[in-house]
């Protein structure tokens, strides 16, 4: 990606198709998702070398709590390796990290974990992954709306932007989609009014740099009229 000044500020990618290539690689699921979660990292380091500043995942929607028992519970155990383990490198990396979501849902211990990574970004980072845990637009706007009521501010687009756990990213330019589906599922909603849409079959375990070097040229190659 030769032109920097068609790469987007920033993205946002659905994390789907875990289970699905676990399946077609004689795997079993919870290995479609360990896998899914180390490739955040790989697409991190990615979106870092390629002059993106800011990149959201969907790694746990607030849908994805009415999963079985010991899927969550497999979840849980690996978000708190792979930030122990692999996302408290990112520092060393120049790369920050913010949690965005229904936190409290979580255990302390998990809490703690993400605490600890946070309180070691770096002051200018080449890139910050917002990672999207108990996240849905839906409860995002709702908590918006209820901070700014409590903090007796007229409901408006700027008071409701101030308070959504993503203040301070910037809209995403472009959201892709892995593994298939053709739809949104309640990411980022309030964000996504101008960005542009990459829906692809590659299963999120599978996507590598290359497939983000295919989309931020099709990317470039789009006429973005933001409503004009």
């Amino acid at each position: 990606m030769s032109d920097k000044n068609n790469i987007p500020r920033c993205i946002g990618i659905i994390l789907d198709g875990n289970r699905r290539w676990a399946k077609e690689n004689a795997l079993p699921s919870f290995e479609g998702h360990r896998r899914g979660m180390n490739n955040v990292e790989s697409i991190a380091y990615a979106a870092r070398d390629l002059g993106i500043q800011h990149m959201a995942v969907y790694a746990f929607s607030t849908e994805n709590w009415s999963r079985s028992r010991e899927e969550v519970s497999y979840l849980m155990e690996i978000f708190e390796s792979t930030i122990r383990e692999r996302m408290k490198k990112f520092a060393q990396e120049n790369i920050a990290v913010r949690f965005v979501g229904q936190i409290e849902r979580f255990s302390p211990s998990l809490q703690e974990a993400m605490r600890d990574v946070e309180a070691k970004n770096p002051g200018e980072p080449r890139l910050t992954v917002w990672v999207c845990l108990s996240y849905g637009s839906h409860a995002e706007i709702t908590h918006a709306a209820r901070a700014a009521q409590e903090a007796n501010e007229a409901i408006t687009e700027e008071s409701l932007a101030k308070h959504l756990w993503t203040n301070g990213m910037p809209n995403p330019d472009l959201i892709i989609r892995t593994g298939g589906e053709q739809r949104l599922s309640n990411f980022l909603l309030w964000q996504s009014a101008y960005s542009e849409l990459f829906f692809l079959k590659t299963h999120w375990p599978a996507f590598t740099k290359a497939d983000l070097e295919a989309v931020l040229k099709e990317y470039a190659a789009r006429e973005r009229r933001l409503g004009q």
